[in-house]
């Protein structure tokens, strides 16, 4: 967002519109991450001026921040006109004619390159053996890089020939490479090995393949009868079974067909002189499935058998030599079964849904995998070799100049939509390629590939550069963190120095550059990797830098032009400028912290490094000499002394703090402003009050202070702001108003409200000139409201959302990702879940809870797990790791280490080499942990980090104590370490035996954290669209959406968290729309995505899943909805346990479609389970709790066990009636179907009767039993899930937006939502009937 600090006449506080919040989770700010189909073309035909310009005031903001950043003047309405047009520039049809084959048309856009179509080739299953070829235009060559609306003569029905060219070794080796990449489509050990940016996706096992054609091929009618409705007994409500297996099920088509046993580079190479004036490019040695060896000559010509065998080199044709130009049509000649199963496995390759082949923007590590058989593979064996090292792209003898490329993308022009989307595209391509390359340099220097650049000096102190990147290790070298926490600092600072990477990467400014930077922890070491400043390694570093300070501000440096730079971030960032004294005791002015180093590069740019402190100190963490804390932060048990000094406030709370001041702001100036118009006594009085209320950092939007009363809220501070604007200063009256409302809340002008911050505050070492005084001290007041805002105001309102379940965590990243929404730091966990703990509402955030103390304790256990490894080395890695685990959580009580038992033999080889390893050490010490020391040594972290007391002193006591499951743990801790464990089901619970075994660790991932650029102009789209579907006009904003979907894929490609919220967005407006196809297709990309790219069990995950079952149901797909809807519960057991409010929406969704399939008892198992579950998090009064009372009623009225059908719905009856008033419809309803039971109830206990008295003869009436109809079930589904159809006559539609405008007039007005809400608390149904927040 933006921020606030605008000149007040500029703008108004953005106005949520409440009316129909989107489902939580469908914002993009998340990290929710994803990409959408690949060629989806523009499906947007709308007036172009509804384009951009309709986010209301948010987007407005987001309009003007752009400006500033980006020197981008052209915004408004006409800039968009002709943007928009200029992206549907409309596709045409070409004809493919390739050797072979038949010509076949194909569809293209006059943006693409002419190498695109060769992808497409290269993927198309009768053409994708062909790597080495041109395309021809009536004969001419067309160039690779050409758009295709540059090129002469190319239009609709043109004729494009496939041409094969000579091979050179580049394409012969290009083409082995694309041959064995085919080999291998199916086989997933790529993405369990975490290479090439390759994951797993299991979404097609429970779908059958496509959804798409497979429901359209399914006979409706009569599925009801095969379908096979019991879950396996572990997902039953109530299981206490966790097993691990079915996280990945089998996928039958990775069985592999196999059709070469061999396929590798032959002994013979590279080819003598006189076979190189031959033409002979490589040489390949193969065995066929039939055991033929055979060796293949790669020559100019193509692919020919030659004579050589594996001792006797002889490289003549063979007769007959089957010179072919592809591997393919040579080895389809050979061998049959290579004929048989290369086209079988290209079949099935082509069914396959893209978006589980496609590759990943970032590499996405799987946490377990089954053994795989390790196979000769050729092309991985080639890239071991050559340590890849400047082997990206195969460009051998290259090395991508990473810095040159990430800076150049930034350069690029930006005035228009078509060049920013070029731009975007460019920098996030140059940034997933930087993370790829980084990672593979930071594992190489780990474990010990790379030499040092100073070899001389001991391993914690040695730097490394490799394919053109930096790497330094965590470590404090030459005690230049020493004041600040030595080694603690020296692990904390990249994190924040990538933050502060990020920050002016997001700002954006002409002309300021930052590096490249990836941080990533592997093996215990924590390793940075940056992008190398044009000459900065032939210069002393006190030469180089000529702003900023190299000694923590002893010695300070400015410069003219880095002002003039950093002055455009000032604002955005909340920096605010200041002077520092030198060594000299001469005032500096700087725009950023001293630490902050300037340095112009050979190559003339401007580069600023070390953004550690960007934003500023965390009081809250950073005890001071001689200064007090407000009361709120003093009565929590602050300031808590942390493991270093560079604890720093989060930007999100920077954001909400001037954000809140912003609001009081208005207030306090509106209410002068009111007292002034009756001619009230203008005295300072009730501006007094609220200042002392303004500096105590309560929440003032609670209503606390009187403001509230004199001013209905944000209409009169929008009136306030425009008669300000109006008045120009000029009137004396007014610029009293605002100059006492600026005092109050802080700003560091006097005219308009500006709020910035000083982040050298309270640095050691920093010296400020004795003129500033003042300012110094409003700024230390400053960064002590907010440490105390972040205590008194954030850290509640996160546990209110969770009351009100507006934010649901499932795992710890979610929690994590929650509290860094609301600016709150991890180090804080431990206070917010003492903040639970003595909420009178605990029971209903009994799953935070456990997440929490889940959370807390699996980072206890990674912090001294990291310390653990680094004295482990490479040989004993898997018996190290499993030690651990055992220790961490098995009930064996003494886990002894395996050490592996060559070791032992050969200690005094050990001792020459054991210098290499960095951090050195004993190499057995890790073998002595015990399981009750590790937990010692879990609590005492707990206690000194997090300040939390833990009361346990084993695995079985946490479990015990605080109902955790120990597969949860695990999975927490395997993904927070990057372990990777074998998939079996382990016994945790044995006394007798350890769980794990080494056998069981299968490999250790790096956990990397980067920059992830974002698509702007996307993103303004997708949040107009937003707004667009809040208000009503879904249509509209279904094509925004769509169009947002376009600029995505443009920007990032096919596969992006971002896409996949916009997917799902989509997909639930073709639902409301009615296009259930429709839906059914984008909610199976989200699905796919959503596993691709965030992992199989990830939340998001599971929610996608949820929704996938929804639409099939609606599609009639009953068994398949059942399945998927069974995945999401296994998934969710695994990952958060059966008690979490979610679990209740899917119980709900279970019982529902078991009861629309007749399967009674096991439907009110599910329901009753949801029951339970609502009334738990919800409490007794909730309409979801009626609801869910009145689901159970109806499966007992279909099994005829009326008494229990009706005491259910009496107690929905009396929640409506409690809560809506018996007027309400709710009610009504209600009442009626009481009325309906009693009558069957009476009905059949006639016939009871009559059957006792007259026996057999009995005269029976025959009694209605009705099996619910889908369509009864579908609206049932709908209610629950929050969705809910409008039936769109033209009445209708206008009565609907008359409604919204109603409640935006009322909210204006200050009449807050909290209070509509109040008024008619309907939760469920009153909200405008369509998409309503219950996700």
């Amino acid at each position: 967002m933006v921020s606030k600090t605008d000149d007040i006449p500029a703008s108004v506080p953005k106005c949520k519109v409440n009316t129909l919040d989107l489902a939580e989770g469908e914002t993009l700010d998340g990290k929710e991450t994803t990409k959408a189909s690949l060629k989806d073309p523009c499906v947007c035909g709308h007036s172009a001026d509804t384009s951009v310009m309709n986010g209301g005031g948010a987007h407005n903001h987001l309009e003007e921040s752009k400006q500033d950043g980006a020197g981008d003047t052209d915004g408004g309405e006409d800039s968009n006109e002709q943007e928009v047009i200029v992206i549907q520039d409309t596709g045409f049809t070409v004809k493919i004619q390739a050797p072979g084959t038949e010509p076949f048309d194909l569809q293209v856009s006059p943006q693409e390159m002419v190498q695109e179509i060769h992808q497409v080739l290269m993927d198309r299953e009768d053409t994708c053996h062909r790597t080495c070829f041109s395309l021809q235009l009536d004969g001419n060559v067309l160039d690779n890089f050409a758009e295709l609306k540059s090129i002469e003569g190319l239009q609709e029905g043109s004729l494009l020939k496939v041409v094969e060219e000579p091979y050179t070794v580049r394409e012969a080796r290009i083409h082995v490479r694309h041959i064995r990449d085919l080999l291998k489509s199916l086989d997933p050990s790529d993405a369990y090995n975490g290479v090439d940016c390759n994951s797993l996706s299991f979404l097609s096992v429970f779908t059958d393949g496509d959804l798409g054609d497979s429901g359209k091929r399914k006979k409706k009618g009569s599925e009801l009868e095969q379908i096979d409705c019991t879950p396996p007994e572990h997902i039953l409500p109530g299981s206490k079974e966790r097993p691990l297996v079915p996280l990945q099920p089998q996928n039958k088509d990775w069985k592999p067909l196999q059709c070469l046993k061999v396929l590798t580079m032959s002994g013979w190479n590279p080819p003598p002189g006189n076979r190189k004036m031959h033409g002979d490019l490589l040489y390949l040695y193969m065995v066929t499935v039939e055991e033929r060896h055979i060796s293949i000559t790669a020559s100019t010509r193509g692919f020919y058998l030659n004579q050589s065998t594996t001792y006797t080199f002889n490289p003549k044709p063979a007769n007959p030599s089957f010179l072919s130009h592809s591997l393919v049509e040579l080895l389809s000649q050979i061998s049959p079964a290579f004929k048989k199963n290369f086209t079988s496995l290209q079949k099935k390759r082509v069914q396959r849904h893209p978006f589980e082949r496609i590759a990943t923007p970032f590499q996405v590590y799987s946490w377990t995998a089954p053994m795989v058989d390790h196979a000769m593979d050729c092309v991985r064996a080639e890239d071991a070799y050559t340590s890849r090292l400047g082997y990206e792209e195969h460009i051998p003898g290259q090395t991508r100049d990473w810095n040159e490329e990430l800076q150049t993308t930034r350069e690029l022009a930006r005035k228009n939509l078509p060049e920013r989307l070029l731009r975007e595209r460019a920098i996030f391509k140059v940034h997933s390629d930087f993370a790829a390359a980084a990672t593979r340099g930071s594992m190489a220097v780990i474990d010990g590939n790379v030499m040092a650049i100073n070899p001389g000096e001991e391993t914690r102190m040695q730097m490394f550069i490799w394919n053109n990147i930096f790497f330094s290790l965590g470590f404090d070298v030459r005690d230049h963190y020493r004041e600040l926490g030595g080694d603690a600092a020296a692990h904390a600072a990249p994190t924040n120095d990538l933050n502060g990477v990020r920050a002016y990467g997001a700002v954006d400014v002409e002309g300021l550059y930052t590096l490249g930077t990836v941080v990533v922890d592997y093996r215990g070491y924590r390793v940075t990797a940056q992008s190398i400043i044009p000459g900065i390694l032939e210069r002393e570093q006190e030469q180089s830098v000529i702003y900023g300070s190299i000694d923590f501000g002893k010695t300070v440096v400015s410069h003219g032009k880095y002002l003039d730079l950093l002055e455009k971030t000032s604002r955005p960032l909340k920096v605010q400028k200041h002077n520092v004294l030198n060594e000299k005791d001469e005032a500096v002015e700087l725009c950023s912290s001293v630490e902050c180093k300037g340095i112009i590069g050979n190559d003339g740019r401007h580069y600023i490094l070390d953004l550690l402190r960007t934003f500023p100190p965390d009081l809250n963490f950073l005890p001071v000499e001689g200064e007090q804390l407000l009361p709120e932060c003093l009565k929590q048990g602050f300031p808590r002394q942390h493991r270093h000094r560079l604890a720093c406030l989060r930007q999100e709370l920077i954001e909400a703090f001037v954000e809140h001041r912003y609001l009081l702001f208005m207030k306090m100036a509106a209410l002068q402003l009111m007292q002034q118009k009756a001619h009230k006594d203008t005295t300072n009085g009730p501006l007094a009050h609220v200042a002392t209320e303004s500096q105590n950092g309560e929440c003032l939007l609670e209503g606390k202070a009187d403001v509230e009363d004199g001013i209905s809220g944000l209409a009169q501070a929008k009136q306030l702001a425009e008669s300000l604007a109006a008045d120009d200063g000029s009137d004396p009256k007014s610029r009293e108003v605002v100059l006492n409302a600026c005092k109050a809340v802080g700003s560091i002008s006097n005219t308009s409200f500006d709020i910035r911050f000083n982040p050298d505050i309270f640095s050691p070492g920093v010296r400020f000139p004795e003129d500033s005084v003042d300012d110094i001290q409003k700024q230390k007041q400053l960064l002590k409201d907010a440490a105390a805002f972040l205590v008194s105001c954030q850290i509640p309102s996160l546990i209110k959302d969770c009351l009100d379940h507006s934010a649901l965590p499932m795992d710890g990243a979610t929690l994590t990702e929650a509290l860094h929404q609301r600016g709150i730091n991890v180090r804080y966990l431990g206070n917010v879940l003492e903040f639970v703990n003595k909420t009178p509402a605990k029971a209903q955030l009994e799953h935070f809870y456990r997440i929490g103390i889940s959370e807390l304790i699996t980072r206890c256990a990674k912090h001294i797990f990291k310390t653990y490894l680094q004295g482990v080395e490479l040989s004993a890695l898997s018996a190290a790791v499993s030690h651990f685990l055992n220790c961490f959580l098995s009930s064996f009580p003494d886990a002894v280490a395996h050490l592996p038992a060559d070791e032992l033999v050969s200690r005094r080889k050990n001792r020459k080499r054991r210098n290499r390893v960095p951090g050195g050490g004993d190499n057995t010490a890790w073998a002595s942990l015990t399981p009750s020391e590790l937990w010692k040594n879990i609590v005492s972290e707990a206690q000194s980090y997090y300040h939390f007391t833990l009361h346990c002193e084993s695995a079985d006591q946490v479990v015990e104590e605080y109902g955790l499951q120990k597969i949860t743990l695990l999975r927490e801790i395997s993904i927070k370490a990057g372990i990777q464990i074998l998939i079996k089901e382990y016994n945790f619970d044995s006394r007798h035996k350890p769980t794990f075994t080494e056998e069981d660790i299968l490999n250790i991932f790096p956990v990397v954290k980067h920059v992830n650029p974002k698509a702007s102009d996307a993103f303004h789209f997708f949040q107009s669209g937003q707004a667009k579907v809040q208000q009503g006009f879904l249509k509209e904003g279904c094509e925004l959406i769509n169009e947002a979907l376009n600029l995505f894929n443009n920007v990032y490609g096919a596969m992006h968290v971002e896409i996949c919220a916009c997917l799902r967005l989509l997909a639930r407006l073709n639902y409301i729309m009615g296009d259930h196809p429709e839906a059914l297709s984008n909610q199976q990309k989200a699905v796919l995505m959503s596993e691709r790219v965030l992992g199989i069990e990830h939340p998001n995950t599971i929610q996608e899943y949820m929704h996938l079952a929804l639409y099939c149901f609606a599609n009639g797909q009953l068994s398949t909805a059942l399945k998927l809807l069974y995945r999401a519960r296994y998934l969710m057991l695994l990952v958060c346990g059966e008690d979490h409010p979610e679990m209740a929406l899917l119980d709900s969704n279970i019982g529902l479609v078991l009861h629309g399939v007749m399967e009674y008892d096991l439907s009110l198992r599910f329901l009753e389970n949801a029951l339970a579950i609502n009334s738990k998090y919800h409490g007794p009064r909730s309409l979801k709790l009626a609801l869910s009372h009145h689901l159970v009623a109806r499966v007992y009225e279909s099994k005829a066990e009326f008494r229990s059908a009706l005491q259910h719905e009496k107690e929905g009856y009396t929640i409506y009636k409690n809560q809506v008033g018996e007027a309400h419809e709710k009610t009504k309803e209600s009442s009626e179907y009481l009325k309906y039971l009693t009558q069957q109830a009476v009905a059949l206990q006639r016939t009871m009767n009559e059957i006792y008295k007259n026996g057999s003869n009995a005269s029976i009436m025959p009694l209605k039993f009705t099996a619910p109809s889908m369509a009864s079930v579908l609206e049932q589904l709908n209610i629950i899930n929050g969705i809910i159809f409008i039936p769109l006559s033209q009445k209708d539609l206008e009565n609907l937006k008359a409604e919204v405008q109603r409640r935006q007039q009322l909210q204006e007005s200050g009449k807050s939502m909290e209070e509509l809400s109040e008024d008619s608390p309907l939760q469920l149904e009153d909200k405008i009937p369509m998409d309503i927040n219950i996700d």
